[in-house]
């Protein structure tokens, strides 16, 4: 026997061109010339086992067919299982025939197809309104499609008396239906033309009309034991939801006449899951090894008007020469065609797509003669009239009184009509089965429920579409798992809610749910039970729409949930419209927030692990322990817990354990085993659980909620760790996920010490835990301890203890990194942990620094450098050095010129330490301190070559010059200020001094627009003060080298310009431009000293009054600040905030004053002498009008100096009004 599956379908229409090619409209089509209407059908096979088609042989009239031929009952490859078919071993409807299709041709359940079912079954529902005989279906619902097979009750009331299984539906038939019900038996007149008709068959594919020899009479009796037990038996129904022990597998297994056995009706293969979904394959041996058969010879997608139904069909067709595909029928002459006869042929032959029927007659069992009918000519057979446009009303209104009524996915519905009756009726069996003691009796509810699971499946392997149809699979599952018994079927519950799980897409960016989204989409596949029943509730009770559930009169039946009164109805058109329109409630649910959406996800995680722990040993059952085996406590040392020491041994053992991962380490407490279906479905579960806590703590992260944060990556780390120990092959898809999650794991740790001063709130909810993650730990706690990553998921109080946590938490994930290819393959995640590497050693660098400069402040200046202190610089660089190699492996210039400039920043720390060995009166600046400035400076120097240009960062460019500048500039302060002339002549520590301070000017950037541009304005003005101020001091204490002198007049007075030119530019610092100005002043004094001449005196005179005169911007800045001073207490009471420029030094101010005032005084009265004496001796009338105005300016300033209480305002203002007169006409010539 051939068995092909076709990816297209073969079309068996006599002019179909080619295989997998659509047939046409043809032969399968018949027109009623006479009513001039037509009825359109298409026949499509979608499978076949038979054989090619035989011609058939035209027996011999006379031919006896009462003789058996000798082939009778004989596997034969031209008639296939046809034979038997007749027979009666496979002709009856299996109880799940229907099941067997839907799981071959799972694409077409829940969408395209309206009804999968036995021919038989079709033929029997068309027939309704024409025969007077009993009709029984169980009828289900999947999507738009329903699912009709056949409820023998004859064969399930017998083995209900034999089991006590479906008593409830006894009892309920009983008095309801027939209360005197029992079994009917066959007649031997049916047995006597059903072997009629089998030896007819087998003579025709003989070829050879005459009587073969008669098989023994043992053969005989053999082929009759098997005909009867196999009728006896009928079609065997399961007990509900019994597994078989074992099941036989031997395809060579038949009954002793020869016809194959009948397979026990358990719950199919489920096809495994889709690969785009990482979905485990379902069942193992215990629930799928026996698949609900297929047993039809062919599988046809039929077309019959707008009804799309997938139909298994056995009928045997013949063909060759003349006649490429018919029909072979055996009819009594004596008995003519009747109407059910004539649309029972009729509706094979359109099922099949056969072109024409032919019928051979017999009278008694003798061959008379052959009739050839087209299939369009039997409607119009004479007895046999009926018309085909009623089958089309009937077809239509018997599917929309179905698809009205049969609204519950999952649920069966029993369709019944008692012989002689025209009452149909519909049941639903799954409520009814629910008021009983035992609701789970219904043997259909296993196949239905993976069957839903099947379709759900299926539809999440299409990629393009999933997501649009996420709401009709969710319903599909969400259906199948109200189906199942969670004790008894933990399999199928499990792995339904794991894929419900995979449903919710972790990683979906944020983004607000909008009414347009595929996800919000309704399906038009199901509906929930709600809408169903408010539907049912407004069914209007209409003539038009047909009666629904009518409890009135003598057909009224209360448990029915629809009835029709008269099968005459279904002949009217239109009589039933489907008023329950494929209109679903079954949208995805909308998750606002990213939390919602996990919360979803772990519920269905936890009762998946529920349902695979359930199937797993009791921990009763489980082992005891092995006496010899020492029991590990909780206890652990204190030394290894927290602090550097203890972390530095967990991670060791970390890195052990993941080693030994990559080699296929393997353990379970709960005995499980590796590669059984709970060993898969708890891993896939797991791994699952661990992604919804990484996706909630990284949302927490988020909104700040850092112990909340670190709540949820324990919990992720604890699902990790517990699939590290079940898992015997380590995916590197799965080590990236733990790289990512200890990543998090160190932000929240940093975010934690960062954050130190809501410590108590984030304790608070790190120490809170809802039931359901209670319980997930509980089914992890089954599996392993769960302490494998206890050492990075501790709320700890200690900063030190918290930074280093978090830098061994980026330090495991770069280590994971490094295992397997996964540095090449995540790039992006590669440079991720090694920045945040980098920036955690820069944290804990900084907090070493800090701490160092801490101990430096504490202690007594006349002491050395500590061992503490010196050990914390140690690890401060260390923290650097890796920091910045961190960065350089990525090529992070900017982060890496920032460590570079932190370690700088500490050599200046270490500097600073070495500063106060030898006291302030004896204090000389140490080599030490030259070392590490000197190294600063180097570190800086490195900071810019890093960075190369300012185009690269900026800020940061900026802030390491600054730095630098304020290096060489301290350098250059100390070296001037505690000069090491112990170890070196004056002439070098000025060249020093001069070079320092020129180069922190080259590193000072006066001209930039930035924020700091008044600090460096600053700087350069003190610098210009400073070396002013050096070479005025070597010209004082100079002697002998005139050129020398010169230079460093000329050096001096270029200085104080600039530095008086700077601070005036400044607004903000007129004591420094006072200070200054005196000191300039003081300068020209000295050179005045040294002049013998009356001209060059009153000339240096006049030019040191000029810069006395140039002082006064300094003093109005002074009397505005005096003046806020005074107004300040008052505006104080209003406005608590204070003023945020500097205050002014009063002290300094009186003290500049003072000599201000005296250095004023000496300088005009100086000039009325020189001016004077000029008098005498030429008569000049600038000059007489400089002695008046310093004769008047200077007796003003007597009486000023002479009133001592005048106030500090007062005297500025008077020196102002004395500066303005001086600007005006004083000084000389």
């Amino acid at each position: 026997m051939a068995d092909t599956k076709e990816a297209a379908a073969e079309p068996l229409a006599a002019e179909a061109a080619s295989r997998g090619e659509l047939s046409p409209l043809g032969p399968g089509e018949s027109e009623e010339a006479a009513q001039g209407s037509a009825v359109k059908s298409r026949a499509v096979v979608k499978y076949s086992s038979a054989p090619p088609r035989a011609a058939f042989a035209r027996l011999e009239e006379k031919t006896d067919l009462k003789l058996p031929p000798a082939n009778w009952l004989r596997e034969s490859a031209k008639l296939g299982p046809a034979g038997t078919t007749v027979l009666g071993n496979s002709k009856r409807s299996k109880p799940f025939s229907s099941f067997g299709m839907a799981y071959d041709f799972i694409d077409s359940v829940g969408n395209d197809v309206d009804v999968v079912s036995d021919s038989e079954n079709i033929k029997k529902l068309l027939k309704i309104p024409y025969s007077k005989s009993h009709v029984s279906m169980a009828v289900h619902r999947v999507g738009r499609t329903l699912l009709l097979d056949e409820l023998d009750i004859q064969e399930l009331f017998m083995r209900s008396s034999q089991t006590g299984d479906w008593t409830w539906l006894k009892e309920f038939y009983q008095r309801l239906i027939d209360q005197k019900w029992q079994r009917k038996k066959k007649s031997k007149e049916h047995w006597y033309q059903k072997a009629i008709l089998s030896k007819f068959l087998y003579y025709s594919i003989n070829g050879d009309a005459a009587a073969q020899p008669v098989p023994s009479a043992s053969e005989q009796q053999e082929a009759s034991g098997s005909d009867q037990t196999n009728d006896s038996e009928g079609a065997s129904w399961p007990a509900p939801f019994e597994m078989p022990t074992s099941v036989s597998e031997d395809p060579s297994a038949s009954s002793q006449g020869g016809a194959p056995l009948e397979p026990s009706y358990l719950v199919g293969h489920v096809a495994s899951a889709p690969r785009e979904q990482t979905l485990t394959t379902l069942f193992s041996d215990g629930e799928n090894s026996q698949g609900l058969k297929n047993d039809f010879v062919r599988n046809i997608l039929w077309t019959f008007e707008d009804i799309h139904m997938l139909v298994g069909s056995n009928m045997p067709i013949f063909g060759g020469g003349r006649y490429p595909a018919v029909s072979l029928r055996l009819r009594d002459n004596n008995k003519p065609i009747n109407v059910l006869t004539g649309i029972d042929y009729w509706l094979d032959n359109l099922i099949c797509n056969v072109p024409e029927l032919v019928m051979c007659f017999h009278v008694n069992g003798i061959v008379q003669k052959y009739e050839m009918i087209k299939t369009e000519e039997i409607p119009n057979l004479e007895n046999s009239n009926f018309s085909t446009k009623v089958i089309k009303d009937i077809a239509q209104n018997i599917l929309s009184f179905l698809k009205s009524n049969c609204t519950k996915e999952g649920h069966t519905y029993w369709l019944f009509k008692a012989s002689g009756s025209d009452i149909v009726k519909l049941y639903d069996l799954t409520t009814l089965c629910e008021e009983t003691e035992d609701k789970y009796q219904n043997p259909f509810t296993m196949p239905v429920a993976v069957l839903l699971y099947k379709v759900a499946c299926n539809v999440m392997m299409k990629k393009n579409q999933n997501k649009k149809h996420y709401g009709t699979v969710r319903t599909l599952l969400l259906n199948c798992v109200k189906l199942l018994d969670k004790s008894r079927h933990p399999q199928i519950i499990a792995s339904a809610n794991y894929m419900l799980s995979e449903l919710f897409q972790l990683d979906e960016p944020k983004k607000e749910e909008s009414a347009e989204s595929p996800l919000n989409e309704n399906s038009d596949e199901s509906y929930s039970e709600e809408e169903e029943e408010g539907e049912e509730e407004e069914a209007p009770d209409s003539d038009e729409n047909g009666p629904y559930c009518a409890s009135a009169g003598p057909s009224g039946d209360s448990r029915a949930v629809a009835i029709i009164e008269s099968v005459g109805e279904l002949s009217v058109p239109e009589k039933y419209k489907s008023i329950h329109q494929i209109r679903p409630n079954c949208a995805f649910p909308v998750c606002h927030d990213t939390e919602e959406r996990c919360r979803l996800v772990l519920s269905y995680v936890l009762e998946g692990l529920k349902s695979v722990d359930s199937s797993i040993k009791k921990e009763s059952d489980l082992p005891a322990a092995d006496p010899n085996t020492p029991i590990p406590l909780k206890y652990e040392d204190e030394s290894t817990r927290g602090g550097p020491e203890g972390l530095e041994k967990q991670m060791a053992l970390f890195l052990d354990k993941m080693g030994s991962l990559e080699k296929g380490h393997y353990s379970s407490q709960s005995g499980m085993i590796p590669g059984s279906w709970q060993h898969k479905m708890k891993l896939q579960l797991i791994l699952k659980s661990s992604k919804a806590y990484y996706v909630l703590s990284d949302a927490a992260m988020s909104l700040q909620k850092y112990g909340r944060a670190l709540r949820y990556i324990k919990l992720a780390l604890q699902s990790h760790d517990t699939y590290c120990c079940l898992c015997t092959n380590m995916l590197s898809e799965v080590l990236l996920f733990l790289s990512q999650y200890l990543t998090l794991c160190g932000d929240i740790q940093l975010m934690l010490a960062q954050n130190a001063s809501n410590r108590a709130a984030h304790l608070e909810e790190f120490n809170y835990q809802t039931k359901e993650d209670q319980e997930i730990l509980h089914s992890l706690h089954r599996e392993a301890s769960c302490q494998g990553f206890a050492w990075a998921t501790d709320l700890s109080t200690d900063l030190e203890s918290q930074l280093t946590v978090s830098c061994k938490c980026y330090e495991a994930a770069n280590e994971i990194l490094q295992f397997s290819d996964l540095k090449s393959q995540n790039p992006e995640h590669y440079v991720q942990v090694l920045k945040r590497m980098g920036n955690i050693r820069n944290e804990i660098g900084v907090f070493y620094m800090n701490q160092a400069a801490a101990l430096q402040s504490e202690r007594v200046a006349s002491r050395g450098v500590s061992a503490a202190e010196q050990q914390l610089w140690k690890k401060s660089f260390s923290c650097f050095e890796k920091g910045i190699h961190s960065f350089e492996a990525i090529k992070d210039a900017t982060n890496a010129a920032l460590l570079l400039c932190n370690t700088g920043r500490l050599m200046r720390i270490c500097a600073q330490a070495h500063c106060g060995a030898g006291g302030e009166f004896k204090r000389e600046f140490s080599p030490e301190e030259g070392l590490y400035y000197n190294k600063a400076v180097d570190y800086y120097l490195k900071a810019l070559r890093s960075l190369g240009t300012r185009d690269t960062h900026a800020a940061v460019w900026d802030s390491v010059n600054w730095e630098l500048s304020t290096t060489y500039f301290t350098l250059a302060t100390l070296l001037q200020d505690y000069a090491p002339l112990s170890r070196k002549a004056q002439e070098q520590v000025e060249k020093e001094v001069s070079e320092a301070m020129a180069k922190s000017l080259k590193y000072c950037d006066v001209d930039s627009g930035s924020a700091r541009q008044p600090l460096c304005q600053y700087r350069a003005a003190t610098i210009h003060h400073r070396l002013a101020s050096m070479y005025h001091s070597c010209l004082r204490n100079q002697v002998g080298d005139e050129h020398l002198r010169k230079q460093h007049r000329v050096l001096a007075d270029l200085h104080y310009s600039k530095a008086g030119r700077l601070f005036q530019l400044l607004k903000g610092a007129p004591c420094e431009l006072l200070r200054v100005q005196l000191e300039r002043v003081a300068f020209a004094e000295f050179q005045m000293a040294s002049q013998n001449s009356n001209v060059g005196k009153l000339k240096t005179l006049s030019g040191a009054l000029d810069i006395m005169a140039r002082t006064a911007p300094a003093f109005q800045l002074i009397g505005q600040q005096l003046a806020e001073e005074l107004e300040q207490p008052k505006s104080e009471e209003a406005t608590p905030a204070a003023d945020p420029s500097p205050s002014l030094n009063r002290e300094e101010v009186i003290k500049l004053l003072s000599i201000f005032e005296s250095r004023l005084s000496f300088l005009l009265l100086q000039s009325i002498r020189l001016l004077s004496s000029a008098k005498k001796k030429t008569s000049n009338l600038d000059e007489d009008a400089a002695l008046r105005a310093n004769k008047q300016i200077y007796s003003q300033l007597l009486r000023a100096t002479a009133n001592r209480d005048a106030t500090l305002p007062e005297r500025v203002t008077v020196l102002l009004r004395l500066l303005g007169l001086l600007a005006q006409g004083g000084a000389g010539p």
